[in-house]
């Protein structure tokens, strides 16, 4: 039997020399630029229901996963050190505040069942990311979901005045999914401070990266100044990285130290390696934000034709008003190859789509334009 070392394996898979083509991408001494090279469709559609970054993994995150099989069989507990220093010195915290994860969902998870199981309450928004409410009820949880303003942007009055003393969670998800809003940066920050002090403050900041607003404030600030605010990101969106699960959230240490007590297992090798190197590419990183902007205002110029309203988002996804119920434009969608997302109780003529590759949003606005004549 031939065997292969790593050199060759990449050499093999086509992953080395001056020039790799990549999943639509050629690698060009180090530099990124596109290709005419197409995602392949899923199961025969175009994918833009997820808010999935299409352009992922990068050239240079992907020799890091294929050079992370060397240690693939050891537990990685005692080689994700460098990651979380990484990770700590880009927020400006202790390595003691990190805690990984698989995902940013298995963060909501832990998150709802370490504070809010057995008859706590969360507060959220609707609509809203659902994962910590959902799971915490099957620990005796309950929600109570506060729908939006009247722009769709997360009621802070109303949901302050839902805070009781059984309050255990405030859940914020800012940039919001779906609808891509953001809160007032002043007026989110003054809000966490001040409900910081009534229950445990959870900032979803999976979409932050693609916020365009100048000096839009994370709330990883509060963090640093030891408030009861737990902030949590992802490597899924921007760095493309959905499918290899790793995420991470930033919290005061005695509330990382209860959190970590629930990571259901360790954070896997492949990941870590996927992490530390997509945390380096800065092209990449550009890259996809760049390529977000072209998709979102390709989109912005359909949506525009058809003079549908919309909500300019700042996220990897747009959120539109179709004027049918979202159930029937899914199925007539699909009808034209493309996946749109699903529906979000109680803006059922809602629509969120993903900002796939420039390619699959043509042919997503060419559906759109037909589905709706």
């Amino acid at each position: 039997m031939t065997q292969f070392n790593r050199r060759q394996w990449l050499k093999a898979a086509g992953l080395t020399g001056t020039l790799a083509i990549v999943n639509g991408y050629q690698a060009v001494n180090g530099s990124i630029t596109t290709s005419e090279v197409p995602s392949p469709p899923i199961n025969g559609l175009i994918r833009l229901n997820s808010n999935e970054n299409p352009y992922g993994p990068s050239p240079t995150v992907r020799e890091a996963i294929v050079k992370g099989f060397d240690m693939a069989c050891r537990y990685p507990n005692a080689f994700s050190g460098d990651l979380v220093e990484m990770i700590a010195k880009k927020e400006g915290v202790a390595k003691e505040n990190i805690v990984l994860n698989g995902g940013s969902t298995e963060g909501l998870n832990i998150t709802g069942l370490t504070y809010a199981r057995d008859g706590g309450e969360i507060i959220a928004g609707a609509p809203t990311f659902l994962a910590m409410m959902t799971y915490a009820e099957k620990f005796g949880a309950y929600a109570h979901m506060v729908p939006l303003d009247n722009d769709l942007v997360h009621d802070l009055d109303a949901m302050a005045k839902r805070v009781n003393s059984n309050t255990k969670i405030i859940y914020l998800c800012n940039p919001s999914n779906p609808t891509g809003t953001i809160v007032d940066g002043n007026q989110l920050r003054d809000f966490c401070k001040s409900m910081s002090s009534k229950a445990l403050v959870f900032c979803d900041e999976a979409y932050f990266d693609y916020i365009e607003e100048p000096n839009y404030p994370s709330m990883m600030e509060l963090v640093r100044d030891d408030l009861n605010v737990i902030v949590c990101k992802t490597f899924s969106k921007v760095y493309g990285l959905a499918g290899v699960r790793i995420g991470y959230m930033v919290a005061r240490k005695d509330i990382a130290d209860r959190l970590r007590e629930n990571v259901p297992a360790y954070t896997n090798m492949l990941a870590i390696e996927a992490a530390k190197a997509a945390m380096e590419d800065a092209e990449f990183y550009k890259y996809s934000l760049a390529q977000n902007k072209i998709s979102k205002d390709l989109i912005y110029k359909t949506l525009d034709d058809l003079k549908l309203k919309y909500i300019r988002t700042h996220t990897n996804f747009v959120f539109f008003e179709s004027g049918r119920e979202i159930t029937s434009l899914v199925k007539d969608m699909k009808g034209k190859g493309v996946q749109i997302g699903r529906p979000f109780p109680p803006l059922t003529k809602w629509c969120r789509i993903s900002t796939g590759r420039v390619e699959e949003v043509k042919q997503f606005n060419s559906a759109l334009k037909q589905v709706l004549s």
